[in-house]
């Protein structure tokens, strides 16, 4: 397989990394089948506590042997979250938010790679100048919470042109064909998150991966509609879901958990729909790049991995 500096660095065999999906999406199961499969892969740790953090990496611990990384997004993040992370996984993964070098700092001296997304060449240049080990492109076809305003192709060149460190593709890919692209336009790796969703490892609500294998990328839409916990933070979904929540008249329209453990969702919350959601599933946001049109059926995460990576050879 096609070795990069970004597999050489993070350790693993493809030059693939499992986008840090928030909200539970991004959990023990299907991290680590993106491990074993040869990539890397990344838990998401926004919004949690310590304790289910560590709770986390202990699990992954147990289920692969590889390296992995833990997501975490800085409007929430917590400072002994990152340097427990640090001492239990090869990637500290940062986003959305101006490049810190303490935290960077932190993710160093708990022996932890350290990688920021960014959305323009001044954040990439600023991550660099932080101490950043990788930067990560965002384009605005990506799925969830976007931090850029230009195209993959655009931003890439940019970032590529900006930082020496290894440069990840982010955004609204989907197939082997982009993936091949990519890397041939200099990226060291790419990132992955709406193709996942679907995978039979994912945490992700039937109903939602349902709207993601019937949707194209006209489908979606750049949009600050599920921001009731999380305000200014621009995201890329499934239009359906924005309709359903502007026309939910309910002020929670959905809980996850069972009897006295459940917690309600309100509507608008940035809380995307899980296995265990019930209620208005609709209404809650259906994250999604623009490389939804190629989630055609529900496939192991392996089989993603394989097939994103059959041109690398």
């Amino acid at each position: 397989m096609r070795e990069t500096p970004f597999s050489s660095l993070v350790g693993c065999d493809l030059p693939l990394q499992l986008a840090g999906m928030g909200g539970g999406l991004s959990d023990v199961s299907l991290a680590a089948a993106v491990c074993d499969a040869g990539g890397l892969g990344v838990l998401g740790a926004g919004g949690l506590s310590i304790d289910a953090v560590r709770s986390m990496l202990d699990a992954m611990a147990e289920a692969t042997d590889h390296p992995f990384g833990l997501n975490f997004l800085m409007p929430f993040i917590e400072r002994d979250q990152v340097s427990l992370a640090a001492q239990r996984c090869r990637v500290c993964d940062f986003h959305f938010g101006d490049p810190d070098p303490v935290y960077v700092e932190i993710a160093h001296e708990g022996g932890a790679l350290a990688c920021w997304q960014v959305g323009s060449a001044e954040e990439a240049e600023a991550a660099a100048e932080a101490g950043c080990d990788i930067v990560v492109a965002q384009g605005v076809e990506a799925g969830g919470h976007v931090r850029g305003t230009n195209s993959l192709d655009e931003l890439l060149e940019d970032v590529i042109r900006a930082v020496d460190t290894p440069v990840v593709a982010a955004g609204g890919i989907g197939t082997a064909d982009r993936v091949r692209s990519l890397l041939d336009a200099g990226a060291s790796a790419v990132r992955v998150g709406t193709r996942f969703v679907a995978a039979t490892e994912s945490t992700a609500h039937p109903q939602y991966i349902d709207a993601l294998i019937a949707a194209s990328a006209e489908d979606t839409e750049m949009t600050e509609t599920f921001s009731a916990d999380w305000p200014d933070a621009p995201h890329r979904v499934l239009r359906s879901c924005i309709e359903a929540a502007n026309a939910a008249t309910e002020d929670v329209v959905a809980t996850v958990g069972t009897g006295g453990d459940a917690w309600p969702i309100p509507r608008l919350s940035s809380m995307p729909p899980v296995k265990e959601a019930q209620g208005n599933i609709a209404a809650m946001p259906h994250y999604a790049g623009t490389s939804v049109q190629h989630v055609q059926r529900r496939q192991p995460a392996a089989e993603i991995v394989a097939e994103l990576c059959s041109q690398l050879s």
